[in-house]
């Protein structure tokens, strides 16, 4: 069955929501617009798993989940409502598991996963001992590990895949090209891209799942003019001036030298069997600092540019991960709202001439790429990420609600082993934090807050934990939220900048359901969803709330005042419109130049959007030329109007509260 793409909602299934669970979801999802139900990983994981990254056997699906009959009836059930699936694949690792076949048998392993011939190690996933790469291209591990999905797609029953890390293959090309032979048509990549990077053109995929989108478009709502004074104030409080990519350098040298000293050994043993035995093996720190200045994830040079490469090329991502996006995330703090998956901590913002270029390149080479403002991976929730870029709105305001906040603060400190904890760095995380996610229940921050000093590395790690350290982070955290005058501050600040929090959150979700792309929302983010990094973001989600809510929208009853309500209200109408209307969506993308303060585009000139950005010093009301003239409608009001050669304000298109305006031309 061929469902028309219009948007995706990513489901993380889990034993206690498995196939039978999301079907019950599918009237729901469907009034609110949504074409493909998104699955996380859905093959045989080991027992327990609870996000199915560690598949034990890909011949078979998750009878955790509920097996093939379990989901068949899902299948049924989402073609009967006219719905599709994609399904999320593991082609890089499988579980080394007692479990898992392929891994036990001596001979299979061999053949199946990259096993170091002289330490007998196996490639590792990141730095995860028991998920072992797979040699996937190889033809007799790509038939049996892929034999099952893509007869399900073959058959109909699955409609699109999600290549999960691609990066860490020997030859992606080749994989992707072996799916296309396949039979599969629809392919997202798990590609993350530098600013500058694009996707290889020669690979046959409908796109990447989003990365990029979600760090461009957050991007828009940092005002630049907020450098000056946070970036002083990041210098003051961490006494180090060095720009984010010292930090990325810094660490990524550290992970190469210490946690994967046995990748970068084994690279310098490909260096010593490509030039002959008799050559020495170069230095492991010489290697280690050209793994570590690599800009992108990896370079894409194919397998006939011999064993050393390819090994090079699989070893940089692991790195980068861990690098930068696991260790200098949470060392850097400037502006947390930057630092996410994808993004780069340094660019404080972007222009309106930047994001617009960014759509008109997508929708001419992949106009089905998806457009996501949260996954799974994400560090923080697109509510939790928009609420702190607002901060880069008001810098002077900021600054000093921090100084207090943090000379305040000093009371709930401890001394461990003589060193204050936790120190100026992370107290300033768990401020912005704090903006960022509050109200949070006191066990939820203690869990990112010790995950967030492991993977700082400077205090505490995983390999060894501090715990003294960590127990007294934590109980500043808590002291600090019950103390009532601060909690009475902050919440007074929140309602403060609560405006510009709507206006950042909404401004964000109307280019993501209007922008070139596919819009993929994340379960349970159509409504207000306060969320910090996994496994904080992979909470039970209240169905039944968001049905009631959005039963009342359909019902014609208005947004309140809370962000939650419109969040639902705008998606259910843009989704609405993208079902009944798919050629506003498809068009070409114009954009309009009004000034640094507004993205305002058509889309073959069918569909207008225009959206305010915040941009001190910038006129807010600029004069939009360019509209089509004719009568035009909007998609969130219902309203009519009629342009003429004259053009229009801004303020006649958008919003005063949401800084929003949608419409199509009738």
């Amino acid at each position: 069955m061929s469902v028309e793409l219009r948007a995706t909602y990513r489901l993380q299934l889990t034993p206690e929501f498995g196939f039978a669970e999301a079907a019950e979801l599918i009237p729901y999802l469907r009034e609110l617009g949504i074409s493909h139900l998104y699955l996380s990983p859905s093959l045989q994981a080991r027992v327990g798993s609870t996000h199915g990254y560690d598949v034990v056997d890909p011949t078979h699906l998750s009878e955790a989940l509920g097996g093939e009959e379990g989901f068949h009836e899902l299948v049924a059930q989402a073609h009967a409502a006219g719905m599709g699936i994609v399904l999320d694949v593991v082609p890089n690792h499988m579980a080394a598991d007692d479990a898992n076949r392929f891994w036990t048998d001596p001979e299979l392993r061999e053949r199946f996963f990259d096993i170091d011939p002289v330490t007998g190690r196996h490639r590792r996933f990141f730095d995860i001992d028991d998920l072992a790469g797979v040699r996937v291209e190889r033809d007799e591990v790509f038939d049996a590990t892929h034999g099952l999905v893509l007869e399900l797609v073959r058959e109909g029953l699955v409609d699109g895949l999600r290549i999960d890390h691609p990066d860490g293959l020997a030859d992606p090309a080749g994989y992707l090209d072996r799916l296309r032979a396949g039979g599969a048509r629809r392919v997202w990549v798990e590609k993350i891209l530098a600013s500058t990077e694009r996707l290889p053109a020669d690979w046959p995929v409908s796109g990447t799942v989003g990365y990029e989108f979600l760090n461009d478009v957050c991007a828009l709502f940092v005002d630049p003019t907020g450098e000056a004074a946070l970036t002083e104030l990041w210098n003051e409080i961490s006494g180090d001036a060095r720009p984010f990519g010292a930090y990325a350098l810094e660490a990524k040298l550290e992970q190469a030298l210490t946690t994967f000293a046995p990748e970068v050994q084994r690279l310098a043993r490909e260096v010593q069997a490509g030039g002959g035995s008799t050559q020495p093996p170069p230095e492991p720190e010489a290697l280690a600092w050209a793994v570590s200045t690599l800009p992108v994830y990896r370079t894409y040079d194919p397998p006939s540019a011999g064993p050393f490469i390819t090994r090079f090329q699989q070893t940089t991502p692991a790195i980068m991960a861990k690098g930068v996006e696991d260790t200098a995330f949470y060392r850097y703090g400037r502006l947390l709202a930057l630092n996410d998956v994808g993004g780069d901590p340094g660019r404080f913002g972007i222009g309106v001439e930047q994001f617009h270029a960014a759509s008109a390149e997508r929708a001419l080479s992949h106009p089905e790429s998806l457009l996501t403002t949260m996954t799974h991976d994400a560090k923080r929730s697109f509510d939790t990420r928009a609420r702190i870029a607002v901060l880069s709105q008001i810098p002077e305001r900021w600054s000093a609600v921090a100084r207090r906040w943090l000379e305040r603060s000093e009371a709930h400190c401890s001394q461990v082993d003589g060193r204050t904890a936790p120190d100026l760095v992370e107290r300033y995380l768990v401020l912005q934090t704090l903006v960022g996610v509050w109200p949070i229940e006191p066990e939820r921050l203690d869990g990112y807050l010790e995950k967030a000093l492991r993977e700082a590395k400077r205090n505490s790690s995983w390999i060894e934990p501090n715990g003294p350290y960590e127990a007294a982070v934590k109980r500043f955290a808590r002291e600090l939220v019950d103390e009532e005058g601060f909690r009475g501050e902050l919440e007074s600040f929140l309602r403060e900048i609560a405006p510009r929090s709507l206006r950042a959150t909404l401004g964000q979700l109307a280019l993501k359901l209007t922008a070139p792309g596919i819009p993929d929302i994340y379960q349970g983010d159509e409504l207000e969803f306060r969320a910090l990094v996994d496994p904080d973001n992979r909470r039970p989600v209240d169905w039944r709330l968001r049905r009631e809510r959005l039963d009342l929208h359909l019902l014609g009853g208005p947004p309140t005042d809370s962000l939650g309500d419109f969040k639902l209200w705008m998606t259910a109408r843009l989704l609405g419109a993208r079902r009944r209307r798919p050629e506003l969506f498809r068009g070409s993308y114009e954009p309009l130049a009004v000034g640094p303060a507004a993205c305002v585009f058509l889309r073959g000139g069918l569909l207008l959007t225009a959206v305010g950005l915040p941009r001190t010093g910038a006129d807010p009301d600029p004069a939009v030329q360019g509209v089509p003239v004719g009568r035009w409608r909007g998609l969130l009001t219902n309203e009519e109007f009629v342009i003429d050669d004259a053009g229009l304000p801004l303020s006649a298109l958008v919003d005063a509260q949401t800084g929003v305006g949608v419409y199509e031309r009738i």
